[in-house]
């Protein structure tokens, strides 16, 4: 099961994104023009390739009928609050059904393994 870095990341960082405040609308397509459009399905394990395929075209299935608007604008602006929950479901199960790339895990451990001496202070005499 081969996964890139970048890829893993990448869907990190569209998850972090959909847990953000604000309208679910606004970090779906904070998730999507940030981290999903940069995905290409190649990197993904072979099993969840169709996944991804499904997933950006759930995300980007209506013709874009405003002069300047793509295909993702226009399918965010007909979603519904239901379709847009499903689809933010959807990215979250993609995140963890991919394995995590060793390397990853490897840098985050050297990044956070740092040793913090502690000192304890002597109390003052009692000033009196």
């Amino acid at each position: 099961m081969n996964i890139s870095s970048s890829a893993w990341e990448k869907l990190q960082g569209a998850t972090l994104s959909l847990v953000r405040s604000g309208p679910l609308k606004d970090r779906l397509t904070h998730a999507y023009r940030h981290h999903l459009s940069q995905i290409d399905a190649a990197e993904l394990p072979k099993e969840l390739r169709d996944d991804f395929r499904i997933l950006t075209d759930a995300m980007t299935r209506d013709p874009p009928l405003v002069r300047g608007d793509d295909a993702f604008r226009a399918t965010i602006r007909k979603m519904s609050n239901d379709q847009a929950e499903e689809v933010a479901t959807w990215v979250v199960r993609l995140l963890c059904a991919t394995p995590r790339p060793v390397v990853a895990y490897r840098e985050r451990t050297v990044q956070t393994a740092q040793i913090v001496p502690l000192y304890i202070a002597e109390p003052r005499a009692a000033e009196g």
